[in-house]
């Protein structure tokens, strides 16, 4: 069986890298808000170009920091709204309406699955605060047409870079291209730990020590709390875990795009719709391939086809939002390219531990399957 993906594989390749960070971890007596910790804060911070790192608990505890500190520093309030695409992972949504903000969907780009840059000013209205912009499967979301609009209106631009950890727009890194960004450190992901983790970026000093002070109980002083705050922090293991991973994640994404230039140079069945094509040379860092989506009229045929035949996928996702229980006062809504593009998707497998002889498997399988 070719696993869509091999996180064994994976960590077996840090082995000693991991080994040495939970040792460092243990023999230091020390498990939260360590050395660990502001060691990572700052490696990632300079790996993204940010003024800030704050180390969180997860991706979805970041975005809900980003916003809910944006209230406290009264530049949101409740009813507000903030665009969000109608395609994400549910996690992007949450974030907005757990803040008591109401997130205002817009459709994809059919060609980039991404936010479609050219429909979010229709969707604007005087109690619009921010973009949320998702840089979905690992490729850059942000474009011209979206600073534009920022800078018209006033908005507040936040990125979810959960699946896009060193995707580069414009000569800077993801994460560091609006007011702030969340990022998710869970173990699936192009910079995985080994449980939950996650981080948020941005250059703008007041949000970070706002950002930083709800996530440890709303308390800069022990004992003493300026705000409502939560518990979300980056626990020291995790943290000395991703310092062994993250100077090796360029060279990672590296062999992704590897695998899936392979991808796009051999697979040929006319019922089978690939990505859109890599960014033009030289290199092509405006995609990570955190995943490798494609789109068929009969996913499930197709998926059950590669299964028997050895090959693990998943779907990313099977239902967006709007058609969730949680969110079911949408339900009645349409987003017909939305619809389409969660109906269609099925993800092949890709990673940084992924051979070329796995691929040319999965080529072969594809190209061999008939949709009648």
């Amino acid at each position: 069986m070719i696993k869509f993906l091999d996180l064994k594989k994976i960590n077996d390749n840090y082995e000693a890298g991991i080994s040495d960070a939970i040792a460092r971890v243990l023999s230091s007596g020390w498990y939260l808000l360590g050395n660990e910790v502001k060691s990572f804060e700052q490696e990632y911070r300079e790996f993204i170009g940010s003024r800030h790192c704050i180390g969180v608990a997860n991706g979805l505890d970041a975005l809900r920091l980003i916003l809910r500190s944006y209230i406290e520093l009264g530049q949101m309030s409740e009813g507000d709204e903030i665009i969000v695409p109608a395609n994400t992972y549910i996690a992007s949504v949450l974030a907005v309406s757990e803040n008591r903000l109401v997130p205002v969907p817009v459709e994809p780009d059919i060609s980039t699955l991404n936010i479609d840059p050219y429909r979010i000013e229709e969707k604007i209205t005087e109690r619009t605060r921010g973009i949320m912009i998702v840089h979905l499967y690992g490729r850059n979301a942000m474009h011209p047409e979206i600073e534009r609009i920022k800078k018209k209106y006033n908005l507040k631009l936040i990125e979810d870079n959960a699946q896009a950890h060193g995707c580069i727009y414009d000569g800077k890194r993801t994460g560091s291209l609006g007011d702030a960004a969340g990022h998710s450190f869970y173990p699936g992901k192009n910079l995985g730990a080994l449980g939950d983790a996650g981080a948020v970026t941005t250059d703008d000093d007041e949000l970070a020590d706002v950002v930083r002070t709800i996530a440890n109980y709303g308390s800069k002083t022990k004992y003493q709390n300026l705000y409502k705050g939560l518990n979300s922090r980056l626990d020291e293991i995790q943290a000395a875990i991703l310092r062994a991973k993250l100077p090796h994640l360029d060279n990672d994404n590296q062999h992704r795009r590897k695998i899936a230039q392979l991808y796009f140079d051999n697979i040929k069945n006319p019922d089978i719709i690939l990505p859109s094509a890599l960014c033009p040379p030289p290199p092509a860092l405006c995609h990570v391939w955190h995943l490798f989506v494609i789109r068929t009229q009969n996913r499930d045929r197709l998926q059950n086809y590669l299964n028997d035949n050895g090959i693990q996928t998943l779907i990313h996702y099977p239902l967006p939002p709007h058609k969730q229980n949680a969110y079911r006062e949408w339900n009645d809504r349409s987003y017909p390219v939305t619809e389409m593009i969660h109906r269609e998707v099925i993800s092949l497998p890709i990673s940084q531990v992924m051979t070329d002889e796995e691929a040319e498997i999965v080529v072969l399988a594809i190209n061999n399957y008939q949709n009648t």
